[in-house]
């Protein structure tokens, strides 16, 4: 089964920025507060991955026979849903475990069945750079006479703690105080390069879809 092409859609980095959806007084050890002036604006960044769905990758069809588009050949529907993460990043290794639940409806549902489903978990950095990859499988059993079987799955990544950190130089310039007045109190610190460059490069997501081939690629694509 070839590997699916992973294009997630890299959030503005005003958001990465609030990753944990926190406000300034709910801050970690680890995290930058970033001020936004005298306006008194303040986002936390986490170490912690950013967790989704790349488009595309969230559901899945299943013909019979599988060569066959269509609609009278469709065989299983799955879905993804309730993605959600726990991140625990008191050490060195900052471990992710993103939970998802999957609903499938099959279309003959006289007999019982048993179908297995693949899945990927990843790791991008930066938005663009898969550092790493494994396939799962989801199992769904549906009784005679059931059209609709779910399942609840989990899967665990790993990142280290120094390559989710932003340079301490970086830090400084994300975080310096600025006031009124100032020659660059208007500025967005990460309209630098090499502030978004650093900023991006510790910038991690755990993604996790269904483990497509092409022609399941191309069906998600074009339907």
């Amino acid at each position: 089964m070839p590997p699916v092409s992973l294009r997630p859609n890299l959030l503005p980095l005003a958001l990465l920025l609030a990753t944990s959806g926190a406000l300034a007084g709910c801050a970690k050890s680890g995290d930058i507060e970033v001020s936004g002036g005298a306006a008194g604006i303040t986002a936390v960044r986490s170490a912690c991955p950013i967790v989704g769905v790349p488009a595309g990758t969230g559901d899945i069809t299943v013909f019979s026979p599988a060569g066959s588009t269509d609609a009278s050949a469709i065989d299983v529907v799955a879905a993804m849903s309730n993605v959600r993460s726990t991140c625990a990043d008191a050490g060195d290794d900052i471990q992710t475990t993103v939970t998802f639940d999957v609903r499938a409806r099959r279309t003959q549902t006289g007999a019982p069945r048993d179908v297995t489903l693949p899945y990927f978990i990843a790791i991008t950095r930066g938005g663009t750079s898969v550092v790493s990859k494994r396939i799962g499988a989801v199992a769904l059993h549906w009784d005679a006479g059931q059209g609709v079987a779910t399942a609840s799955e989990q899967a665990t990544t790993v990142v280290s703690r120094a390559l989710a950190t932003v340079p301490q130089e970086i830090r400084d310039k994300l975080t310096r105080r600025r006031k009124a007045g100032d020659e660059d109190a208007a500025l967005d610190p990460l309209a630098q390069p090499e502030v978004r460059s650093a900023v991006l490069s510790a910038t991690f997501e755990a993604l996790v879809g269904f483990q497509l081939t092409s022609d399941q690629l191309r069906y998600n694509a074009t339907r």
